[in-house]
């Protein structure tokens, strides 16, 4: 048996009385929060990106040892926390939806994937970039490299699955299937660097001692982050609409809806 929207809010009003954050796991309900939500974050992603890129171009210093070519850790390290952290985020929203059987879950990870793909790509593509200059290669099959290459068959085979079944509820279960599979693959990524001597060099960051950098690289770095963090939602928000949409056409409130942007 489904859990409708209806009763899913219905019965988590009654327990937790008139708010609740379960009566956004309706599509209908959810689709209007993103419409609000999404410009918002939009926004916020370009003055981060403006603000980033200058700090980046602008502010931080040159490297004494890579000289200019190190200023694509600022596109090359955020994209590579971003393909990582959407993977874990598709994941989670894969369980939730493995878990009680909700619909958004299923078209989260779906409008999920596809800019965890985008990220996945520019930091291998950026990376590319950095090592030629800095390791005389474009690429090579160092530990890092290739559990970030497996991610982005991950992210390829997620939405290669979902579209190859026609049942979008069936799509949904085979695709969390898959992504809580592949989630594994993301301490693989993170720790590889400490578990394998490989050529790339360590984490930019560390959660257990302050940067190494100057104060200046690090904070555009970290700003840069924000802004993909931001435009991470905000396209996913845009695109989740978009999903809704497509899969409750038949559905009334999708018709008034369409006939009142007409």
């Amino acid at each position: 048996m489904y859990v409708t929207p209806e009763n899913t809010v219905a019965g988590q009003q009654q327990l937790v009385g008139h708010f609740s954050w379960f009566k956004y796991s309706s599509p209908q309900t959810f689709f209007r929060l993103a419409g609000k939500l999404a410009p918002w974050f939009a926004v916020a992603a370009l003055v981060f990106a403006v603000a980033g890129l200058y700090l980046a171009f602008f502010v931080a210093p040159t490297d004494s040892q890579q000289g200019e070519v190190y200023r694509i850790i600022f596109i090359h390290v955020p994209a590579a926390w971003m393909s990582m952290f959407i993977y874990v985020v598709m994941a989670f929203w894969s369980g939730m939806g493995l878990t009680f059987n909700t619909r958004l879950s299923g078209m989260m990870a779906s409008a999920l994937a596809p800019t965890g793909a985008l990220f996945t790509f520019l930091a291998l593509w950026s990376g590319s970039l950095w090592g030629k200059p800095t390791w005389g290669t474009w690429w090579v099959w160092d530990a890092r490299l290739t559990s970030e290459l497996i991610l982005l068959f991950l992210y390829f085979g997620f939405m290669a699955l979902k579209a190859a079944i026609d049942d979008p509820r069936r799509a949904d279960k085979a695709g969390a299937v898959l992504a809580l599979t592949g989630v594994i693959n993301i301490p693989i990524i993170y720790f590889s660097v400490q578990w394998w001597n490989t050529l790339h060099q360590g984490a930019s960051v560390s959660f257990t001692s302050a940067p190494t950098m100057a104060a200046t690289m690090f904070a555009g770095m970290i700003v840069m982050a924000l802004a993909f963090w931001m435009y991470s939602i905000a396209v996913t928000l845009m695109r989740v609409r978009c999903i809704i949409l497509e899969r409750e056409c038949d559905s009334q409130w999708v018709a008034e809806y369409m006939g009142s942007v007409k």
